[in-house]
């Protein structure tokens, strides 16, 4: 009989490790593969928009946008078990933003605390939504502590509604071009995460036709994208926003330092007819239907992509759109 040498899983106290929530816990958790790790558990895909921001006369720990939705995501933490304090704060926050997803993390959750997070759930409709979520560390001999998120309070039927799109994409006849697609972006996603770097990270295919990766902002992505009609494949830093055309005239501002950064000329594309813009590079003569190609065209993208990344995400996060006047620049 084998004989297996295996380690014991040992609970850390959370205070072991994070000694202040404000100091230690909350920038911890603000970290962009913290917060994916949050995300997956909740099934939201998370990016930070501000720490300590201001909500009525409390401060919120962390605000986020749930990148699928652009709704709100706001997480109040405590290191402690649940309180009446926090869950006055929380009440506060839900009045004060038009629509919002709550979480609620804590060490452990009282039983009358679980409950009335399951009775907002309750008596809200989908613009409200509240998690209860208790973070764990475990730590296996002299291995660094890992956390665990468990979630003990969600939104009604939110298993159903996360999932409902994945349901419908399995259940749906995949032939033709939703099966291209996801068949295309698995293998990119494969080619992106081989090569490293900020964007390599396990993502679902999409039955789509483009792919969208966080580039650290709301109302940024840097995307790839498959134009089969014009047999083209391409790479973007695209914004959506109210403010994209002030944004993208400032970083057009910097086109020359910015395209030597890149070592190649892109397409500045205002998109005049509507409200979102895009800085572009496109590959020709790129079928996403020869398979045959692919290996060519995913190094292209990821190659682009990450340049792109680079290129882009501290230039984005500086922006201000107030600092730009229609009449300063016409590209």
């Amino acid at each position: 009989m084998s004989a297996y040498n295996l380690g014991k899983l040992v609970k850390i106290e959370l205070r072991d490790i994070w000694l202040s929530e404000s100091s230690d816990f909350t920038p911890w958790l603000a970290r962009e593969e913290n917060l994916l790790t949050l995300g997956e558990t909740l099934g939201l895909e998370l990016e930070l928009e501000a720490q300590e921001r201001a909500v009525g006369p409390f401060r919120a720990d962390i605000l986020c946008k749930d990148i699928a939705t652009n709704a709100w995501v706001l997480i109040e933490n405590q290191l402690e078990r649940t309180d009446h304090t926090h869950l006055g704060q929380l009440l506060t926050y839900a009045s004060g933003l038009e629509a919002v997803t709550i979480v609620w993390i804590a060490a452990r959750f009282t039983e009358e605390h679980r409950s009335t997070l399951d009775w907002l759930n309750r008596i809200t409709d989908e613009t409200f939504r509240f998690f209860g979520v208790e973070v764990e560390l475990w730590r296996i001999g002299d291995s660094p502590a890992a956390p665990r998120f468990n979630v003990v309070s969600k939104p009604n039927n939110w298993s159903k509604m996360v999932t409902q799109a994945a349901r419908a994409i399995d259940e749906a006849e995949l032939t033709g071009t939703k099966a291209l697609q996801i068949a295309y972006w698995g293998a990119f996603g494969a080619t992106l995460l081989a090569k490293g770097g900020p964007l390599a990270r396990e993502r679902k295919p999409q039955a789509q036709s483009w792919m969208s990766y966080p580039v650290g902002r709301t109302g940024f992505s840097v995307n790839t994208s498959m134009v089969r009609p014009k047999r083209q494949v391409r790479a973007e830093l695209y914004m959506s926003n109210p403010d994209a055309k002030a944004w993208f005239h400032l970083l057009h501002a910097q086109k020359e330092a910015i395209e030597a950064e890149l070592g190649y000329a892109v397409d500045w594309e205002e998109l005049p007819e509507g409200r979102d813009t895009r800085i572009s590079i496109s590959l020709n003569d790129a079928d996403p239907e020869d398979q045959g190609d692919w290996s060519r065209q995913h190094e292209w993208l990821a190659t682009r992509l990450n340049e792109f990344h680079r290129a882009f995400v501290n230039r984005v996060r500086s922006l201000d759109a107030a600092a730009w006047r229609p009449d300063d620049e016409q590209v």
